[in-house]
C-alpha cells in the first residue's frame, strides 16, 4: 500500500484551529470521493492526517488536492511510503496500526525537516514500487512549479483535475474563457499535465 502522511504547517499561528480542523476534515472527505483509497483520508493525533493507496500516482494526486483546497490560508506538508500496514484495531477512529508502510510515510516526512513539500521513501529492495529518485524529481518539480502560480490559478488548477472544462472554470470564476486560457499558457496547463501523465504513468 501507498501510505501518506499530511502534517499541518504553522498550526500553532491559526487563529481558530477548530474552524481549520473543520476544514480540513470537508476536504479529506470530497478527495476521499475523488480517489479511490485503500485507507480512507483521516485526521490523526495533533494536526496529522493519514491515508493509503493503491498507486502512487493516486498518493501523489491526493496531496496536490489538498493543498490547492487549503490555499490560500494554510498549507501541509506531505510523507509518502510504500509497504505493508498491519491493523490492530479496525474499530478505532483513526486506525491502530503500523507496518513498514507507515514507517517509510514518515521517515518522508522528517526528511523535509520542517519545510514545505512533498518527500517519498520506497521499502529496501525489491520491485514493486516505482523509483524513489524519480517520483521525487516529479514531486519537486511539480511542487515548484505549483508554487509560481497565484490564489486564482490554484482555484483554476484544482478545478481542471476536477475535470472541469475552461469554459466551465471561466464560469466559475467570473471571468472570460479567453483569461482562462491565458492562465493555463501562463503555468496551470503545465501543473495539471504533469499530474495527470505521472499519474498514467506511475
Amino acid at each position: 500500500m501507498f501510505t501518506l502522511i499530511g502534517d499541518l504547517i504553522g498550526s500553532r499561528e491559526v487563529p481558530d484551529r477548530a474552524a481549520v480542523q473543520r476544514t480540513i476534515g470537508k476536504i479529506l472527505d470530497r478527495v476521499n470521493g475523488a480517489i479511490d483509497t485503500v485507507q480512507l483520508l483521516e485526521p490523526t493525533v495533533g494536526d496529522e492526517i493519514q491515508g493509503g493507496f493503491h498507486t502512487i500516482g493516486d498518493a501523489t494526486l491526493a496531496t496536490l488536492l489538498i493543498r490547492l483546497e487549503l490555499a490560500p490560508h494554510v498549507d501541509m506538508r506531505f510523507g509518502l511510503g510504500y509497504g505493508d500496514v498491519t491493523v490492530h484495531d479496525a474499530d478505532r477512529r483513526p486506525l491502530l496500526q503500523d507496518g513498514p508502510g507507515w514507517w517509510t510515510a514518515r521517515e518522508a516526512i522528517d526528511k523535509l525537516k520542517g519545510k514545505h513539500g512533498t518527500f517519498y521513501v520506497g521499502p529496501q529492495g525489491g520491485d514493486r514500487t516505482p523509483d524513489p529518485a524519480l517520483v521525487n524529481a516529479f514531486l519537486l518539480a511539480r511542487d515548484a512549479l505549483v508554487a509560481t502560480l497565484n490564489d486564482r490559478q490554484h482555484r483554476m488548477l484544482l478545478l481542471a483535475l476536477r475535470g472541469k472544462s475552461q469554459r466551465a472554470i471561466a464560469e466559475a470564476e467570473g471571468i472570460t474563457e479567453s483569461a482562462v486560457s491565458q492562465a493555463f499558457a501562463r503555468g496551470v496547463r503545465a501543473a495539471h499535465d504533469a499530474q495527470v501523465t505521472f499519474g498514467k504513468a506511475a
